[in-house]
């Protein structure tokens, strides 16, 4: 039997996959992008000189970064799952090549970088943690996993800008290159396996088309969008229209930066939800989160700049529930995808992301122009209501 040993002796001492090997990749892969999440804004600006045209520019990559999500699975069944997370972490590192030219083209083929390389990446480590992670632990590896990228995303932004302003372009995106590159020795190093049973038979049609057609018959992957949906939604509203709010209220930009770096602090909440979605169900927990986010957004918008101060809490108060659905949210993707089309159905799932950073700016365009800020936060609570009532109505009780 000693003839059939393909390795070397030392490869068995790397412990087997689990929660903890999850969320040490995307704790790194968070550093990799939340780094550079407040200066590509800024850079943006810098070379268009106009914010019309620096959102046309989010839309134009958002749209094609939507179109390389559904063609993912094509390269996971041509190339393997292992190779398409390597080539995902090495775009973030290509990307941070195109930025420091400082240029148009640049810009956007350094964005359109990031964008490849955040669905790859996405879309392969949801696979690998349906693969290693029991059904039972789902609750428990995901609320680690946003704990410990608590640290990437509050640090990750003000290392970023500290970076570009105080040492230049390169050493802000030179940072995110040295990011890319250990998670990409890491997750060598954990020698993840690609389960074979994931992969889709010849008969199976590999069209985005038909993929999303699968996707929309099956009710609950429906809902696990919403759900994911929703979530990404107040995310997108709070990280963009909550510096807005703070400087349009005359409070500071240092006052919106500190109110995005507290509500990423909040992240280590995401155990304390984890612990309650498993004692009570994630049903349960999730449905109140959504209420509860819901209750926070009406108020904060009828409050809008009369209370800035207050108004920024409730925000906060919003990102303390939406945490629950960030832990819990993803556990009725996991448990309801059949374990032979993951591939497909994640890419298709995985446009949540694309979706919520199109749809929210669209329709606040239309509701600003009739009333104030705080129009913006009660809007979002009609769609996070909408969220719990469907939750609660048609997510199974036994999740």
């Amino acid at each position: 039997m000693a003839t059939h040993v393909r390795h070397p002796i030392w490869l068995p001492a790397v412990r087997s996959a689990g929660a903890r090997t999850f969320a040490s990749l995307y704790t790194i892969e968070s550093f990799a992008r939340a780094t550079i999440s407040s200066v590509i804004p800024i850079q943006a600006y810098e070379i268009l000189h106009s914010e019309r045209t620096v959102s046309m520019l989010y839309t134009l990559v958002s749209l094609l970064g939507l179109s390389v999500t559904l063609f993912m699975p094509m390269l996971i069944r041509r190339f393997a799952r292992r190779w398409v997370y390597s080539a995902g972490a090495c775009l973030l590192a290509v990307g941070s090549l195109f930025f420091v030219t400082h240029s148009l083209p640049g810009q956007f083929l350094g964005m359109l970088c990031r964008v490849m390389g955040a669905s790859a990446l996405s879309i392969t480590l949801n696979l690998y943690i349906m693969d290693h992670i029991r059904k039972t632990d789902f609750m428990r590896a995901e609320s680690l996993r946003m704990a410990w990228s608590m640290v990437a995303w509050t640090g990750g932004p003000t290392l970023g800008i500290f970076l570009y302003s105080r040492y230049g372009v390169y050493a802000a995106h030179g940072a995110v290159a040295v990011f890319a590159l250990l998670l990409l020795a890491l997750f060598w190093f954990y020698r993840l396996s690609d389960n074979p049973l994931i992969a889709p038979g010849k008969s199976r049609a590999a069209n985005p088309l038909a993929n999303i057609g699968r996707f929309v018959r099956q009710p609950r992957l429906r809902l696990a969008w919403l759900i994911a949906f929703g979530r990404s939604c107040y995310w997108t509203t709070f990280f963009v229209y909550g510096p807005l709010f703070m400087v349009i209220t005359r409070q500071g930009d240092l006052a919106g930066g500190l109110l995005v770096s507290a509500g990423n602090a909040l992240l280590f909440v995401a155990i304390f939800w984890g612990r309650a979605g498993k004692r009570f169900g994630a049903r349960r927990i999730i449905t109140l989160a959504f209420a509860a986010t819901s209750l926070i957004l009406f108020a904060a918008g009828a409050l809008g700049e009369a209370v800035p101060l207050l108004t920024a809490a409730l925000l906060l108060a919003g990102a303390f529930f939406n945490i629950a659905i960030d832990a819990l949210g993803s556990t009725a993707f996991m448990r309801a995808v059949r374990t032979y089309e993951r591939p497909q159905m994640a890419a298709v799932y995985r446009t949540y992301q694309d979706f919520s950073e199109l749809t929210p700016p669209l329709v606040y365009s239309v509701v600003l122009s009739f009333f104030g800020l705080g129009s913006v936060f009660a809007t979002l609570g009609c769609l996070t209501l909408a969220c719990a009532i469907v939750t609660w109505v048609y997510l199974p009780k036994s999740l």
